[in-house]
């Protein structure tokens, strides 16, 4: 680092029209506060929540200082807190630019990186390398496929399974109790080797290639290069965060939508994280599933995305208030450090794994108490014309029970549903295909309802509930209707 100046060389000034609106403010402002006064006049500016409400209260010549307000904002076409961040950030880059000097080479790459990555010509292509990579072939292949098929297939059920069933078996009389902790709906058989054997694999994998990507400063760039699109459907680049955050959990990319500008925004983003974002567990199961079947693949991947942008453009058109504006900081690209990608990667697995372990008990117990009332398999036979209308046998219905407790649980009742041989290619994509876009969980639900209320979170589910089956329903018609087979 080299240079050195006067706390007055750094003095952070604002273009004119700023300017003379924060020297009116500040003449204003007769009370006493915490801050500068300049400080105060900048957050009124920026329509701070909080400090218009305090100087509300304070001031006398509120509706003098509001004037002013919106008569800066009535000269930008963006808003004023987008150009004041604009131009802090422009003032910042050249103080930085006079102390810190980096070699031509480190500066000419960091530039040629942040082209490439923010450019659609070539940022698209790094886009699908890094999903194909990354969720393809580390989550899908290698998560879904060779760590799920070690832990479930060699360890639980070579070995774990059949020893609970037989000590089980042995030391309890009862076959009511039997049932809840062994055999084909126990709590450790099924409950705890779904949860085990099948999701940790894939939510592990998941979250180590999401940790990589956040340590390497490259999803701040996603979200520029998405902006664009995202503005299409109601949302800006700033939602690719809790879109990209709900591959690994929509509960949790539920949670972090409230970190969008608007309400507008925030409502549009779970919709489409209940309706169209599979978590970690799905997609991983899904690309396990579909991997050998390249064609049924890319028909759920393609079905999918549609649904997503269809919905998400409707939804833009029908929902009333002002287009989302777009301003984020993009931090330097970097090497990730392994040490930050592990820690991020075990925090999120502990969270995630302390969530969904009392999910799949729970689960467990209330299908065991439905087997043992026979209200299971009265839900069965119910839904079997249902089940008939999507091309699929009768017991594919127990995977989307199993998906309304937790779509990770429903992931895994497929896999198993799959492994058994009782679905064709066609079934299989069809399953897929539905499942994905079934209604939320009830974790999902329960944030839905705390973030944006009951009447909405019950509006989005009533509405996901028959879609996903009209949508079932119109892919194994399309499907018969070309003859395609997998």
């Amino acid at each position: 680092m080299s240079g050195s100046g006067s706390p007055e060389r750094f003095a952070l000034r604002y273009d004119e029209t700023i300017e003379k609106s924060l020297e009116s403010i500040e003449k204003l402002l007769k009370a006493r506060y915490t801050f500068s006064k300049r400080m105060i006049a900048l957050l009124l500016l920026q329509q701070d929540e909080e400090i218009m409400k305090m100087v509300k209260l304070r001031e006398r010549e509120f509706p003098r200082i509001f004037a002013v307000i919106q008569n800066t904002r009535s000269q930008y076409k963006d808003p004023l807190r987008y150009v004041i961040t604009l131009q802090t950030h422009q003032k910042s880059k050249e103080i930085l630019a006079g102390v810190v000097k980096d070699s031509d080479k480190k500066k000419r790459l960091h530039s040629v990186l942040d082209r490439l990555t923010i450019q659609p010509l070539t940022g698209i292509p790094i886009l699908l390398l890094v999903l194909y990579f990354g969720l393809y072939k580390f989550v899908g292949q290698f998560g879904a496929g060779t760590l799920v098929d070690l832990i479930e297939g060699k360890l639980f059920e070579a070995y774990i399974n059949p020893w609970v069933n037989q000590v089980v078996g042995n030391l309890i009389p009862w076959p009511a109790l039997q049932t809840l902790l062994a055999f084909d709906y126990g709590v450790v058989t099924l409950g705890l080797r779904y949860a085990v054997a099948i999701i940790l694999p894939i939510v592990g994998t998941f979250f180590l290639a999401f940790s990589l990507l956040e340590d390497s400063g490259y999803l701040p760039r996603l979200a520029l290069l998405v902006d664009r699109l995202f503005k299409k459907i109601g949302l800006s680049g700033r939602a690719v965060i809790p879109m990209a955050l709900g591959f690994g959990c929509d509960t949790m990319a539920t949670l972090v939508s409230r970190t969008l500008e608007t309400n507008r925004e925030r409502v549009i983003a779970t919709l489409l994280l209940a309706l169209a974002i599979p978590c970690s567990a799905q997609l991983g199961v899904v690309l396990g599933l579909l991997s050998a079947k390249p064609l049924a693949l890319a028909i759920w991947s393609g079905f999918i995305i549609l649904l997503f942008l269809l919905v998400g453009y409707l939804a833009a058109k029908l929902m009333p208030g002002k287009k989302p504006s777009f301003y984020m900081e993009l931090p330097p690209l970097r090497m990730p450090k392994l040490s930050n990608i592990l820690e991020k990667t075990l925090s999120r697995m502990q969270w995630y794994f302390i969530e969904i372990v009392p999910f799949f008990i729970l689960a467990s117990v209330l299908i065991w108490a439905g087997k043992i009332t026979g209200a299971f398999d009265a839900v069965i036979q119910a839904t079997t014309p249902l089940m008939g209308a999507l091309g699929l046998p009768s017991k594919a219905a127990e995977i989307f029970l199993f998906g309304f407790f937790r779509r990770d649980y429903g992931a895994a009742g497929l896999y198993d549903l799959q492994k058994s041989g009782v679905l064709t290619g066609v079934q299989m994509l069809v399953a897929a295909v539905t499942l994905t876009i079934f209604v939320p969980c009830i974790a999902q639900f329960a944030i839905m309802v705390k973030e944006r209320g009951w009447k909405t979170a019950l509006a989005i589910a009533c509405f996901i509930f028959p879609f996903a089956f009209f949508c079932g329903y119109i892919l194994n018609q399309a499907l018969a209707l070309l003859g395609l087979t997998f």
